[in-house]
């Protein structure tokens, strides 16, 4: 079951941090769960130039930096959030370990997030903090779309679920089904096969591709079958990120739902799929 009961923001007051605002909303409004709005000052901030940050006093040590963000952390999005449980609270630090950090000793269900921060502090959420966040923590995270504007429904109607069919592929499809269920959105279960040859226009080697792509396909409705996942499913022969894109946006999906695999292994699943998939995606991808 999809138990998404505490929700943590990471905000850097970042154009597209409040892009994601609305999706916050929706998810916690339709759920039930109570959210965490979490501000974080990094060791390297007291030492730029005032005129880069000039929402905060200049010249200050990390506290004081810590206790004037959590003061304009107090006031963020009072209106957007207003009729939810909100916790605020500013924290200083390294941004990804403090986000971990946080999810795991909170008991955070979900970590919401844009893959970059464009604004004040924009060294809070980089793609390299976002990577980090996805790399060391095991709680769920939601990525808003890698792009400047967002144009998915913030409640998802169309869930597209990405699952390799190797360990795990269960319970990542009972975790989109149940959340499909509980948004009451469409489900869609995509499987997305390797190319087996660099010789693709052999006839020998399309069967072979083809034979791959079935046995695969077979595989994939028994586990689906096994986890008591009922949807639409398609296995497609590709690149795994491009596939996943370019189905995502025919079938128009507001949420691609994706396993992280081995976080980790140093050049594990997450690097060679999971940020590709990121990356490309024209809606927020949630990997568990």
């Amino acid at each position: 079951m999809a138990r998404l009961q505490h929700i943590l923001f990471p905000y850097d007051f970042s154009t597209q941090g409040q892009h994601t605002v609305p999706f916050v909303r929706a998810l916690a409004s339709r759920l039930g769960a109570r959210v965490t709005l979490l501000s974080v000052v990094p060791p390297w901030f007291e030492h730029m130039a005032p005129s880069m940050v000039p929402e905060l006093p200049a010249n200050q040590d990390l506290d004081a930096l810590r206790r004037a963000l959590q003061a304009r952390t107090e006031q963020a999005f009072r209106d957007e959030l207003s009729g939810l449980s909100v916790f605020r609270i500013a924290e200083a630090g390294d941004p990804a370990i403090r986000i971990a950090d946080y999810a795991e000793d909170h008991d955070v269900d979900l970590i919401m997030m844009p893959t970059h921060g464009l604004g004040t502090f924009r060294s809070l959420l980089v793609g390299s903090v976002t990577s980090k966040v996805l790399h060391d923590s095991r709680r769920a995270v939601w990525t808003a779309a890698h792009a400047e504007t967002q144009t998915a429904q913030h409640l998802p109607r169309t869930i597209m679920c990405a699952a390799g069919g190797g360990e795990g592929t269960g319970a990542l499809l009972q975790f989109a089904a149940d959340l499909s269920t509980r948004v009451g959105a469409s489900l869609k279960v995509l499987q997305v096969v390797g190319p087996v040859s660099d010789w693709p226009g052999l006839e020998s080697e399309r069967r072979l591709q083809e034979q791959v792509r079935e046995e695969a396909s077979t595989a994939m409705a028994a586990a689906m079958a096994a986890a008591g996942v009922v949807a639409p499913c398609r296995t497609v022969v590709g690149k795994i990120a491009d596939v996943t894109a370019e189905q995502a946006r025919q079938d128009q999906a507001d949420l691609v739902v994706i396993g992280r695999g081995a976080v980790a292994e140093p050049f594990g699943r997450l690097r060679s799929h999971a940020l590709g998939i990121i990356q490309r995606a024209p809606c927020p991808v949630l990997s568990v």
